[in-house]
């Protein structure tokens, strides 16, 4: 600890006002923007000051950071730097960001192939996480939109994610939870073991009255599922998907997934 920075009182900050704030995470967080590259070391007083904290609550927030690989700290000068973890986190949002802008124009382009609804989701615990949506032209699909979480065990897209999840995870998610009437564990489990490995998914009307679905793997550098792919469309009948959608959707996922770098 630097013995040679004065103890003193916390700046008041506004922000740590609302009562939904969580402080420690305000400070954690602004002690990492607080790093940049020109100025890629400070030591536990630079931090102190930057921060308007007292040196105690300065080194609270650095250790915790440290202990979890946020920062790391150079034995000899004690001076902080940004650690492995903060690679990481970016690592998360550049991968999204380009899964977002290259799916994009494809999920378009099977749109105007099919002329059904698209979308583009990831996996989020138990449920899907709809990032992309291009509307069919003729007003007839799922009404679903950007930002929808849905249960994944009853969506073609969650299904096609959870199919590359292993059992003990698959598990974890689903031991004390049903995803709908007759959708307990083992429900899920044998709908698991069918979608293992399928190239698409497909379903009419089991989770949207009158909507058919089908769906299809992302694939990463890898070979992970990280997203999927469908199409959906209103329909009168039970009749089955016609194999040139189920083929479109297909060939859809194969292209985002070699502009992913996958298979």
């Amino acid at each position: 600890m630097d013995k040679t920075l004065p103890e003193s009182p916390d700046t008041p900050d506004p922000l740590l006002e609302d009562r939904y704030i969580v402080p420690g995470l305000v400070r954690g967080l602004r002690a990492l923007a607080a790093f940049s590259p020109d100025r890629q070391e400070m030591t536990l007083a630079d931090l102190a000051r930057e921060l308007g904290l007292s040196r105690s609550a300065a080194f609270r927030t650095a250790y915790t950071l440290a202990q979890m690989g946020f920062l790391l700290q150079e034995p000899r000068s004690k001076a902080y730097s940004l650690g492995p973890a903060v690679l990481r986190l970016g690592y998360g949002y550049m991968a999204t960001r380009e899964l977002v802008e290259l799916a994009l124009p494809e999920i378009e382009r099977l749109r105007d192939e099919t002329d059904w609804s698209t979308h583009l989701g990831v996996r989020d615990g138990d449920r899907v996480l709809y990032m992309l949506r291009c509307p069919s032209r003729l007003g007839m699909g799922s009404i679903v939109h950007v930002g929808s979480r849905l249960p994944a065990a009853v969506t073609t897209m969650g299904r096609v994610l959870l199919g590359d999840v292993d059992e003990q995870t698959l598990i974890a998610l689903y031991r004390d939870r049903v995803a709908g009437p007759g959708r307990g564990l083992a429900d899920i489990r044998a709908q698991w073991e069918r979608d293992r490995g399928a190239t698409t998914v497909e379903q009419i009307g089991s989770f949207e009255a009158g909507i058919a679905s089908v769906a299809a793997p992302v694939h990463d550098m890898s070979g992970r599922v990280i997203a999927a792919i469908n199409a959906t469309r209103g329909t009168e009948d039970s009749g089955p998907i016609p194999d040139d959608v189920r083929a479109a959707v297909r060939a859809c996922g194969h292209r985002i997934s070699a502009l992913l770098g996958g298979e």
